[in-house]
């Protein structure tokens, strides 16, 4: 079967974050972490996926990442949009307002397009519930997306097909998972605690990421807020039972 282009080197698996790839790495294609330009030893082999992360105005790093994209010298091979510019937490989430979203894209975005590199929406904060990326999506984008971004934190696998069903049929791009995680995000954002529920949960969605003709990548996250039982390696530095789920379930495909 040929290779799609939206699937780095043809394969799904991806990691956000860098913490577990020295254990994922031989079964992974592509990570990000969520800056301009990943670079990590222990993504060596991997593509490397950039993102403008948000506008500068919204903490520290997002200053940072915002310079560090102006500064870029060559054209990655993929781009993504902004990081949940529809929150607003300082640094965790990029808030942003659509018009200064459609600026940035059209001034910084759009022309990363123009040189060949494949570009991703902005990924939303409120999954399926989001209103800022139909109003995005309304306004004069220079270039528009080549793959819709996408967040999934959610507790079982029904809410994960309404994430993925929500965003197919109302964009009709090709997905990538840039984030997921177990948590009821319905009852305050809370994550999962139940290891051998998270282990299943684990099998589960990456059984449904392969098998989802839509979903052309995907990324276990090892960002911050989802408690002590989802960080995929241990404060020693060893694969903990979430890591290594992923590492069972990712190595059944590649």
């Amino acid at each position: 079967m040929a290779q799609h282009p939206l699937s780095p080197n043809g394969r799904k698996a991806g990691s956000a974050g860098d913490t577990a790839l020295a254990y994922w790495r031989d079964h992974l294609s592509w990570w990000h972490d969520w800056t301009p330009a990943p670079s990590s030893s222990k993504g060596a082999g991997l593509v490397p996926v950039s993102m403008l992360w948000g506008g500068g105005n919204n903490g520290k790093l997002d200053a940072q990442r915002l310079q560090q994209f102006q500064q870029l010298k060559t054209t990655p091979a993929y781009v993504m949009g902004f990081n949940e510019p529809d929150c607003s937490g300082a640094d965790i989430s990029a808030n942003i307002d659509v018009n200064r979203g459609v600026s940035l894209w059209n001034s910084l975005i759009a022309p990363m397009g123009q040189k060949g590199a494949l570009l991703g929406s902005p990924a939303m904060c409120r999954q399926k519930d989001e209103s800022w990326l139909k109003q995005f999506n309304q306004q004069p984008l220079a270039r528009s997306w080549d793959f819709t971004s996408i967040h999934i934190f959610k507790p079982d696998m029904a809410g994960v097909q309404a994430d993925i069903d929500y965003y197919w049929n109302t964009y009709k791009k090709p997905l990538w998972v840039t984030e997921f995680a177990c948590v009821f995000d319905q009852n305050n954002f809370t994550p999962c605690t139940d290891q051998n529920q998270i282990n299943q949960w684990i099998s589960d969605i990456v059984d449904l990421f392969e098998a989802n003709e839509h979903v052309l990548a995907y990324a276990y996250t090892d960002g911050l807020g989802l408690g002590s039982a989802w960080p995929p390696v241990k404060s020693d530095g060893s694969l903990s039972q979430s890591g290594q789920a992923y590492l069972n379930a990712i190595s059944r495909y590649y």
